[in-house]
């Protein structure tokens, strides 16, 4: 007992002396639920996990092997801050294949496209500042951008509509940043139209406003051409990357491994500079190791890789989408996307993903995202995420069917149904 309310008055404070960004953090209030997603007969569409049965796990243990064996003391080392220079150099090459030319110079080596993104907000944010995302939006950036207690402002991802006259039109002299997820997003699976990026861009251009373009799942396209980064198509506009407002983020997260943490910034020198810095006073540099290898790997059968993926994802989306024409409901909405990992679902009005997800793990074994942390209007309580990429066909077409059975019921009990969403309207 003594020991326990000793424990207890050492505990207790620590709250209050938190600073104020730190008491912006907050867990999910779904959190305690994922906990049960290690039960065997738990289906999850839930993480946004590649398929590991597609990791090149050979090549990597190849690779490992030899560096530790023929350079530990190269391997093993501190290295640049600014990264592996053999892996700069593929990833400016890569960069090229994408139609932007740059050089080593212009890439940061960080770990995963989630440190570009926090490093990014340090450098741009201040408490207050506005930030512009689409809605909903991808819930890392969202927990990163949070602790500097923004205003966000809303921008239309979707192609020029009737009625949709798009950001450009909005007074947008107050924005300090610009986050887009423009191919295959996360978490709608949705592609920002050309259309659409040239008014983005023509936005961050007229008022002089950095724009992130989160890349992540750029490569997993099953369908359909390519679309040009924003990226290119500012180059395009200013002529050269040194005078390019975009900053890229890419990562190898989702199409080599994500263990790695591998992951790079592409932009102007001079900020790649001021990056570094942020890099050195963070983690010093990326795994040396890490690096090494995934060079390796990348320059031998990185193309090998996204094709294998490809192939891969596009059957298990297509299996999904077959299970949701076969057993959802009437007034469940959905669109098949053409590339990343997720499919986005739109319930009823009424019904409450969060309170949907109670039920679907602990009474029909099945679990997804709920849609509404990625809305920081708190909208979209009637939307969720389904991941495809690593649930195996059967499985996953069980899984639809038990989510199918229950949102059929809870779509016939007035107990499940909960009054109209009232959300205050935000444009840019």
């Amino acid at each position: 007992m003594t020991n326990e309310k000793s424990m207890s008055r050492h505990t207790q404070p620590w709250e209050k002396r938190f600073a104020g960004r730190a008491r912006n953090m907050h867990a999910s209030e779904i959190r305690d639920l994922f906990a049960l997603l290690g039960k065997p007969d738990v289906i999850s569409f839930a993480g946004g996990f590649p398929d590991a049965d597609l990791f090149a796990s050979s090549r990597f243990l190849d690779g490992y092997q030899k560096y530790l064996r023929d350079c530990p003391e190269v391997s093993l080392q501190y290295c640049a801050s600014e990264g592996y220079l053999p892996l700069r150099r593929w990833i400016a090459g890569f960069m090229h294949r994408q139609g932007v030319i740059c050089s080593s110079d212009n890439i940061l080596i960080t770990s995963g496209a989630q440190q570009a993104i926090e490093f990014l907000s340090r450098l741009f944010l201040e408490k207050g500042s506005s930030v512009a995302i689409s809605k909903p939006s991808y819930l890392g950036a969202l927990q990163i951008f949070d602790a500097y207690e923004p205003h966000y402002r809303f921008f239309e991802a979707k192609g020029e509509s009737a009625g949709s006259p798009g950001p450009c039109v909005y007074d947008a002299s107050s924005l300090k940043l610009i986050y887009a997820n423009p191919d295959f997003s996360n978490p709608t699976g949705e592609t920002m139209e050309t259309c659409a990026r040239r008014r983005l861009l023509a936005l961050a251009r007229d008022n002089d406003i950095p724009l992130i373009e989160d890349a992540a799942y750029s490569a997993l396209r099953y369908e359909g051409s390519a679309l040009p980064s924003m990226m290119q198509l500012d180059i395009e506009e200013c002529g050269s990357i040194e005078n390019s407002l975009v900053v890229y983020c890419g990562s190898f997260s989702k199409t080599m491994t994500p263990g790695m943490r591998i992951g790079w910034i592409c932009a102007a020198s001079p900020l790649i500079q001021k990056l570094v810095l942020l890099k050195q006073s963070s983690d010093l540099n990326s795994s040396t190791i890490n690096q090494m290898v995934m060079h390796r790997v990348a320059a031998e059968m990185f193309d090998e890789c996204v094709l294998a993926s490809r192939n891969a994802y596009r059957l298990r989306r297509d299996n999904l989408i077959s299970a949701l024409e076969q057993y959802m409901p009437e007034n469940v909405n959905w669109q098949k996307p053409e590339g990343g990992m997720f499919v986005w679902l739109t319930l009823p009005d009424g019904l409450d993903a969060n309170a949907l997800l109670a039920k679907a793990i602990t009474l029909e074994g099945v679990a997804f995202v709920p849609g509404r942390p990625f809305h920081p209007d708190g909208s979209g309580r009637n939307t969720l995420r389904l991941c495809f990429t690593s649930c195996p066909r059967e499985r996953a077409r069980e899984g639809i069917k038990r989510l199918g059975r229950l949102i059929t019921h809870e779509m016939a009990s007035p107990d499940s149904i909960m009054p109209p969403e009232v959300i205050p309207v935000s444009g840019l």
